[in-house]
């Protein structure tokens, strides 16, 4: 389902090898969906975390690494890598952030949501959308060769599904409980 949902935000977004995207929420399962998939399209990611998580999200494949509140996101961008721009931001955060997220936009740039983690209510100025001509998409429904799609990239090898834990359904208020906490990279896995 993560990987599903990061795919169709990458192809609703139409990344590509020439893009500069940074991932919001990088360790989760969508995010670190998001870092492996951005790489197998080419394109530099940056990933937003908690400083913790950053080695593993690093080892998905993760070109640099921010942690997940930035003072200044710009400038931490430009030490990080060399610009204080994005081309695409795929974003499942939300919240008080966002608006921090969407002034790192390049020009022409493309913001792609499937979830607000962080809260729903965001504060856009709409000058900022239309002034640097921005793209906002909202991806929830896929298209089913999605699905076969990643089968295929899975099969290949040029992905590799993060899963953080598995617990018996009979654990499943243990699971809740370590979801809860975030300290883990990739996917909480509960079988029926």
């Amino acid at each position: 389902c993560s990987y599903t949902t990061a795919e169709g935000m990458l192809t609703r977004a139409a990344v590509s090898k020439n893009d500069v995207v940074l991932v919001t929420g990088a360790s989760g399962g969508v995010g670190s969906a998001l870092v492996q998939l951005a790489k197998r399209r080419g394109a530099t990611v940056i990933g937003l975390s908690s400083i913790e998580k950053h080695d593993s999200v690093r080892a998905l494949g993760a070109d640099a690494m921010l942690p997940r509140s930035p003072n200044n996101l710009g400038a931490a961008l430009k030490q990080a890598i060399g610009r204080d721009t994005v081309t695409v931001v795929a974003d499942i955060v939300g919240g008080a952030g966002f608006s921090g997220i969407v002034d790192v936009l390049a020009r022409g740039g493309r913001y792609t949501c499937s979830g607000a983690i962080a809260g729903p209510m965001v504060e856009l100025d709409l000058r900022t959308l239309y002034l640097r001509d921005l793209t906002f998409t909202g991806s929830t429904v896929v298209p089913p060769e999605i699905f076969k799609n990643l089968v295929t990239y899975i099969e290949r090898g040029e992905i590799k599904p993060v899963v953080a834990a598995t617990y018996p359904l009979a654990e499943f208020h243990a699971a809740q409980k370590a979801f809860i906490e975030k300290k883990h990279t990739g996917n909480i896995v509960v079988i029926p």
